[in-house]
């Protein structure tokens, strides 16, 4: 039987999932949505091949009983009160990034589902999915490469909204980096500095690009890149250099043109062109383990709570234009199996 899901927002990511889980993956079926803009859901719950039920407000759709699980997308600052509510009422939870947008809400949902006493939240950083980034981890901890020392890190945007603030680059730009970060080298960052060069043409007021120096627990220094207004493309980047040798993505398209004197190679448009396989393969496997009745193995609350201070870390250096200490709680065991 398919996994019966609501979908809380449909925006630009809750239509795309909703087209995922409806005409890409198996196993699932979207049933429930819900959405601010009552008009939108109506549009996309009756564009489905079983039109889906609308619901007024989030909460009403997790109580739904015909709901198993359910996938949050909506606006950042509500994200904690769905978690929390699907928790409560013990139904698999799938919410993109961010889990919440403070480090003090990231904390009540860990709380809470540590009270609950199993892992029911997945989050949606997506790149942990993706085949090249799997087999970069792959390559580092078989330890062909030795111990890791550096960490280089590029994200580049073409362009940013016009609602794009400076502390955006790091908050909702640099932290998918972070998360990145932590999961290949398998442990916490415990310090951010924010250098700011000169800043480009394209950034408006915006100070574009920054450069983030990281430090992990054992002493690897990662340095972050951030370049939101660049142009030719979404473009991203990872390198790790270590005791034996180096890992690196590779590049961005899947073939080189010769043709008039001139070699080229295409750069994706955005994240959705970069990623499309990794948030199917996310999704997936999201979905089999709901089936499954398995807790989920993809991003936790811890891992999106972590991600959270360090932005927290990050953005504070910004200002202070100091080193920033990373200071973490005391991690839960029901996560011990994550970074």
């Amino acid at each position: 039987m398919a996994v019966q899901i609501g979908v809380i927002g449909v925006g630009m990511i809750g239509r795309d999932h909703i087209r995922r889980l409806t005409h890409v993956l198996a196993g699932s079926q979207v049933v429930a949505v819900s959405d601010v803009d009552a008009a939108s859901a109506n549009e996309v719950a009756e564009s489905l091949p079983v039109p889906a039920k609308v619901y007024g407000t989030g909460e009403e759709l997790i109580a739904a009983p015909d709901v198993q699980s359910v996938i949050v997308c909506s606006w950042g600052p509500t994200h904690e009160q769905y978690v929390l509510a699907a928790i409560d009422a013990g139904k698999p939870v799938f919410c993109e990034k961010p889990l919440a947008t403070t480090q003090d809400a990231c904390s009540r949902i860990i709380d809470a589902e540590v009270r609950g006493g199993r892992r029911l939240v997945q989050v949606g950083y997506m790149r942990r999915y993706d085949a090249a980034y799997r087999a970069m981890k792959q390559v580092i901890d078989s330890g062909d490469i030795g111990a890791p020392l550096l960490l280089h890190s590029r994200h580049r945007n073409p362009s940013v909204p016009p609602h794009y603030t400076r502390e955006m680059a790091i908050t909702d730009t640099a932290v998918h980096d972070f998360d990145t970060v932590r999961w290949l080298l398998g442990e916490e960052l415990v310090s951010a500095t924010v250098l700011t060069p000169r800043p480009s043409r394209h950034g408006g007021e915006l100070q574009d690009p920054l450069l983030m120096l990281l430090e992990s627990a054992s002493g690897v220094l990662v340095d972050v890149e951030t370049s939101v207004n660049i142009r030719y493309g979404y473009d991203i980047q990872g390198e790790v250099v270590g005791e034996d040798g180096t890992v690196a993505l590779g590049e961005t398209s899947p073939v080189v043109v010769r043709h008039s004197g001139a070699v080229s190679g295409r750069v994706p448009a955005d994240w959705r062109e970069r990623f499309l396989r990794a948030y199917d393969v996310e999704l997936q496997e999201w979905v089999d383990g709901v089936a499954a009745g398995v807790p989920p193995n993809g991003p936790s609350s811890w891992d999106g709570y972590a991600a959270a201070v360090v932005s927290d870390a990050a953005v504070e250096a910004l200002h202070s234009g100091t080193k920033t200490a990373v200071t973490l709680g005391e991690k839960p065991a029901l996560y011990d199996d994550g970074a």
